[in-house]
């Protein structure tokens, strides 16, 4: 277990350093994750044990990273009552923009060039 959370805290450690000095305008924990996926992309090997067994603890307690989220919302409701109708746009904005790139992609994606 302890091999596999040294892995994970190695590529967010990268993220950081590469958001320090490279992209500040991305989170280091992201930039992290990336280097990992592709670490993991690139290898072309099966993830050993220690970082699967990490990878399932985080999974299973993934609840709970929303709690501080929840307490945020309670904590600013009157601001977000106030502003209700603007976040309300906004989400359904986002929503149809969402859908609307994603269908794009899958268009994209599936095209078929008639190469057979």
């Amino acid at each position: 277990m302890i091999a596999g959370l040294v892995q994970i805290l190695f590529f967010q450690g990268l993220g950081e350093l590469a958001s320090k000095f490279l992209l500040p305008s991305l989170p280091g924990p992201v930039i992290g994750l990336m280097l990992l996926l592709g670490w993991l992309l690139i290898g072309r090997r099966p993830v050993n044990a220690a970082l699967a067994l990490v990878a399932d603890s985080f999974a299973r307690y993934l609840g709970v990273l929303f709690v501080p989220a929840a307490v945020g919302v309670v904590l600013f409701l009157p601001q977000l009552r106030t502003h209700a109708v603007a976040l309300a746009c906004a989400l359904v904005a986002s929503v149809i923009l969402t859908i609307g790139c994603s269908a794009l992609v899958l268009k994209v994606m599936t095209r078929d060039d008639g190469d057979e």
